[in-house]
């Protein structure tokens, strides 16, 4: 089985599905490096080439530079090249009242550093509070390192939709947009898809597995206990909580079981499929910290899902009752139970 290619900007290719970082971080249990390489060797061996990782999260861009500066002293210069590298700019909360043109190209320079590359691939520009004018102006400096050969395209994430709009009518070149996309949180569809759609920008989507909600694990469970074992199931647990409840995830579960079975294949690789499907997605962001998923990663690149498979996963989606909103407007209200969970003024670390 082969993973899909997709075109995210002209003469730029990236495979459909794309290999997290954030579970490297360590907020998900110890990372040691030969094992931490040996995963991404595999992720690349089996066609998943395209990694995602950001300034901010702890060590991730380090290892990734590790990584590539290995494959490059075993296989080659040409070898390297085939991996692309996604990372982030995600100014301190703190620092955004007085963000300068300096502040974001040192974020630049630090992640072309820990890299080890002369241009980053992708960098997808975040920012934490709306009420703080200035992502405009941070949007434009970054294509200006775009221009001066430093990156070679600018992305977003996290943004809502007024806020595409103003960046991309401000006539930055975005080409890409990070939201979390899911079988539990179809907020894209309440209109980033189409103004994505309308501007070329291709969606990349990341929590598809819910921090690993969506398997079998949890299939028949009971409401899982307090406290959860890693930052993603925090997280998660509160989108859960929006969908409808620990019922009605259940009930979502059952469905994508089903279809798992019937096609011989497991849940996660079914939830997977089924973004990927969705309008406007260019490709899925599957977090890991080894390669130990990576058969029903790679299985949802085959699976093709029909008319019922689509009309019993909607059939149990029917119970949701959120979440509502826009892309991360839940994540941004000051002080909300999303909010709270975040670490805001991480960028001076790792």
């Amino acid at each position: 089985m082969s993973v899909q290619r997709a075109t995210l900007a002209r003469g730029y290719t990236i495979s459909r599905i794309l290999k997290g970082g954030w579970q490297l971080a360590g907020g998900h249990g110890p990372v040691e490096m030969d094992a931490a390489v040996a995963g991404m060797r595999a992720f690349v061996e089996a066609g998943i080439t395209t990694f995602d990782c950001a300034d901010i999260y702890t060590g991730v861009e380090a290892l990734i530079g590790e990584f590539l500066r290995r494959l490059r002293a075993e296989a080659g210069a040409a070898a390297a090249r085939r991996v692309q590298v996604h990372t982030k700019c995600v100014p301190d909360l703190d620092q955004l009242p007085t963000l300068s043109r300096h502040d974001i190209e040192a974020i630049v320079d630090r992640s072309l550093a820990r890299l080890g590359v002369d241009a980053l691939d992708l960098v997808q520009l975040h920012w934490w509070d709306h009420r703080i004018p200035g992502w405009v102006e941070a949007a434009g400096w970054l294509d200006d390192l775009r221009k001066a050969g430093k990156i070679r395209h600018l992305g977003l994430t996290n943004f809502n939709v007024d806020r595409v709009r103003e960046i991309v009518g401000a006539g930055v070149p975005v080409v890409s947009h990070q939201v979390q996309y899911s079988v539990l949180d179809r907020r894209p569809a309440h209109g980033m898809t189409t103004t994505c759609r309308e501007r070329g920008i291709g969606l990349l989507t990341y929590g598809t597995l819910a921090g690993g909600f969506l398997s079998e694990r949890w299939l028949g469970q009971s409401t899982p206990d307090e406290p959860l074992e890693n930052r993603s199931l925090v997280k998660y647990r509160l989108i859960i909580e929006e969908y409808g409840g620990w019922a009605a995830c259940q009930e979502l579960l059952r469905a994508l079981d089903a279809v798992a079975r019937k096609h011989e294949t497991t849940v996660g690789a079914v939830a997977i499929r089924w973004v990927l499907d969705q309008p406007g997605v260019t490709g899925v962001i599957v977090g890991a910290r080894h390669a130990r998923h990576l058969p029903e990663t790679v299985a949802a690149a085959s699976l093709a899902l029909d008319e019922e498979d689509r009309a019993r996963i909607a059939r149990a989606q029917e119970m949701a009752t959120g979440p509502a909103g826009d892309v991360y407007d839940l994540e941004r209200i000051p002080g909300g139970r999303h909010a709270v969970i975040m670490r805001y003024n991480l960028h001076n670390t790792g």
